[in-house]
C-alpha cells in the first residue's frame, strides 16, 4: 500500500476533533515553513532562524512516537505545535511578549501544566507496556523530575538564543528564569498529584487531567 493511501486510511480512522487538530497542526507547520522561506528571501535572518527552529520543535512528537513507538495522541502534537508557534514565532518574531503583558504568563502557565501531564503519560506509557516497573510514588517522582527537566531545558534554550542571536527571551534575566522554573514546578505538581491518585487508587479526577488521560487511552499513533 502506498504512503498516500496509508495516510488517507489513517485520516478516515480519526475522530472529527482529531482531524481538526491534525489539520491545524499542519497549517502551523506550513506557515512556519513559509515564514522561513520568506525570511531567507527578504534577508530577515532572525525571523528565518526562529521559524525553522519552531518548525523543528513541532516535529518532535512525531519523532518520539516513531522512535519509541509511543501512542502520542493527536492533541499532544497540536498542543506542542501551538505552544511552539505562540512562543517562538508570535512571541519572539512578532513581538507579542512586548505587545501583551500577559502573553508570557499565559504560555508558561499553560505549558507547565500541559508538559507536566505529558511527562507523566510518557512514563505511564512505558509502565503500561511493561518497559518500566516501579511503585506509583516512584513513577510520579520521575514524571515530576521529567517535567522540571523540560522547563530547565527550555530556560537553557532561551539563554542560548539571547546570548548567541541577540534575542530577548529571558526578559528580566534571572528573575524571569526563576519565575518560569517556579511555574514549571507548580505545573509538574498539578500533574503529579492526580497522576499518583490515578495509579494508586484509579481515580481519574476531573478537568484537564481527565481530558489528557482519556486522550491517551483513546490515542492512535501519529502517521508515519
Amino acid at each position: 500500500m502506498s504512503t498516500t493511501k496509508k495516510y488517507i486510511r489513517h485520516l478516515k480512522g480519526l475522530s472529527v476533533p482529531d482531524r481538526v487538530q491534525l489539520g491545524l497542526s499542519t497549517v502551523i507547520k506550513l506557515s512556519l515553513l513559509n515564514a522561513f522561506v520568506v525570511g531567507i528571501i527578504s534577508g530577515e535572518w532572525s525571523v528565518a532562524f526562529i521559524s525553522i527552529a519552531a518548525l523543528i520543535a513541532t516535529l518532535l512528537p512525531w519523532f518520539l512516537a516513531k522512535s519509541y513507538e509511543l501512542p502520542f495522541p493527536i492533541g499532544f502534537e497540536f498542543v506542542t505545535a501551538l505552544f511552539t508557534y505562540a512562543t517562538l514565532f508570535l512571541g519572539e518574531a512578532h513581538g507579542f511578549y512586548t505587545k501583551f503583558w500577559w502573553w508570557d504568563l499565559l504560555l508558561h502557565g499553560g505549558s507547565a501544566i500541559a508538559f507536566g501531564f505529558i511527562g507523566f503519560l510518557i512514563l505511564y506509557s512505558l509502565y503500561r507496556a511493561s518497559r518500566f516497573q516501579a511503585p506509583p510514588s516512584l513513577i510520579v517522582f520521575f514524571a515530576f523530575s521529567a517535567s522540571i527537566a523540560i522547563g530547565a531545558l527550555w530556560e537553557i534554550f532561551e539563554f542560548a538564543m539571547d546570548s548567541f542571536f541577540g534575542l530577548n527571551m529571558q526578559k528580566s534575566g534571572l528573575k524571569d528564569t526563576m519565575w518560569d522554573l517556579i511555574i514549571a514546578a507548580v505545573g509538574a505538581c498539578a500533574a503529579s498529584i492526580p497522576g499518583y491518585l490515578y495509579l494508586r487508587y484509579r481515580i481519574q479526577g476531573l478537568g484537564i487531567f481527565r481530558f489528557f488521560l482519556k486522550s491517551y487511552m483513546n490515542a492512535k499513533k501519529l502517521p508515519e
